[in-house]
């Protein structure tokens, strides 16, 4: 049972590790957008919840972003672990999650905290947008996220920091040399890897 949360600003490269981490342990990665895609596909009730706030251009709620997340941790591929990317993602949020784990005499195993330099992710970021032609990425916008992911979401750190879980690893570098410091600083905590079949 390996339960993660990988957290990163912007540009961090999180989503990428997350996917490739959560498959050296066997675990389902499962991110908030991914979560709220799957919903809205689905058509469930939580689903045309989350599809009329995001068609309106609002942010999902708290509590609705909580109540989705359940939802899916709920389901049997994340019975024996999971990753979670982009949620909790502010201290409500880890409220939420905290009661949700307890509820179920579970708790989170490691936290890792991608470091990556505020201009790089800038520069990540400002790449990213020429490549896929996103006039939106302006880089005003990328350092407006950017403010809310260290208003909001650092915080978090310090929460799981007092614990001890949080594992802060240097975000820049090759891919391969990401993921190999990543599955270092979590075999050293104990989390080993599932054996090859």
């Amino acid at each position: 049972m390996t339960r993660l949360l990988i957290v990163g600003p912007q540009g961090s490269g999180k989503g990428t590790q997350g996917v490739r981490i959560a498959q050296a342990f066997g675990i389902p990665a499962i991110s908030t957008g991914d979560v709220f895609r799957a919903a809205v596909a689905a058509g469930t009730e939580l689903g045309e919840q989350v599809k009329a706030i995001i068609e309106a251009g609002d942010l999902v709620s708290d509590e609705l972003t909580s109540a989705v997340v359940r939802d899916r941790l709920s389901h049997a591929d994340a019975q024996g672990g999971f990753l979670l990317d982009g949620y909790p993602r502010n201290l409500t949020q880890v409220m939420h999650l905290e009661e949700f784990l307890e509820g179920r005499d579970e708790s989170l195993d490691a936290v890792i905290e991608l470091s990556v330099p505020r201009d790089e992710s800038i520069a990540r970021l400002s790449l990213r947008a020429q490549e896929q032609g996103r006039t939106d990425d302006t880089e005003e916008v990328i350092a407006n996220r950017l403010a809310i992911y260290e208003r909001e979401t650092a915080p978090i750190l310090g929460v799981y920091g007092t614990r001890g879980i949080v594992d802060a690893v240097d975000g820049v570098g090759s891919l391969d040399e990401i993921t190999d410091r990543i599955v270092a600083s979590l075999e050293a905590r104990g989390l080993a890897r599932p054996a090859a079949a």
